[in-house]
């Protein structure tokens, strides 16, 4: 007897080739899902390097702000210690000011001027005395000038008073002494 297949073998291929298309499409999903994994996973990877780089840069950045402080500070020491000595230096130099002042008097004090008073405040100097003549006086603060000690002579009072010394005028002068810290500029330094 001849055998005869009741069964649709239409449908029988058809369920078939769908099986294999459905299977065809779920390995291609797994390939596409497993080639997109494993790029993102380059990638991925790759920005992790990135970070541990980045993150090890900020460190190293912060190291060198801590010394960049460090050395400001220094720098700051430094200069505090600089001025310091500078103003030590100019404190030993001005130590012996006073006999150096009256050498320098000796060689610009002319003759016929006379010193009653010579007072000094901080850097100024102020001379009272008596003067034979106008033209002596004018010499001194030419040499004043000249001097390499004293500065910037102002001449205050020139009289003429007493009666027995009709020969004699009475003189008043400030001075100015090069190179001398007062105590304005000592108080702000220190």
């Amino acid at each position: 007897m001849p055998h005869i297949n009741l069964l649709p073998w239409r449908e029988e291929a058809q369920r078939l080739k769908q099986q294999q298309y459905f299977s065809l499409l779920t390995f291609l999903g797994l390939a596409s899902f497993l080639v997109v994994f494993l790029i993102s996973q380059v990638y991925q990877n790759q920005i992790d390097n990135q970070r541990s780089r980045n993150q090890f840069l900020a460190n190293e950045i912060k190291v060198l702000d801590a010394r960049i402080k460090e050395i400001e500070a220094l720098e700051e020491k430094k200069k505090d210690l600089i001025q310091r000595m500078k103003l030590i230096d100019q404190l030993q130099t001005s130590r012996n000011v006073v006999t150096q002042i009256l050498d320098e008097m000796v060689r610009i004090v002319p003759s016929g001027v006379y010193l009653i008073k010579l007072e000094k405040r901080d850097n100024e100097l102020f001379i009272t005395g008596k003067s034979e003549s106008n033209n002596h006086l004018a010499n001194m603060i030419r040499e004043i000038q000249s001097s390499n000690l004293l500065q910037d002579a102002e001449l205050q009072s020139i009289t003429n008073n007493d009666a027995n010394d009709k020969l004699l005028s009475d003189f008043k002068m400030s001075l100015k002494i090069k190179g001398l810290l007062d105590q304005e500029q000592l108080k702000g330094r220190g």
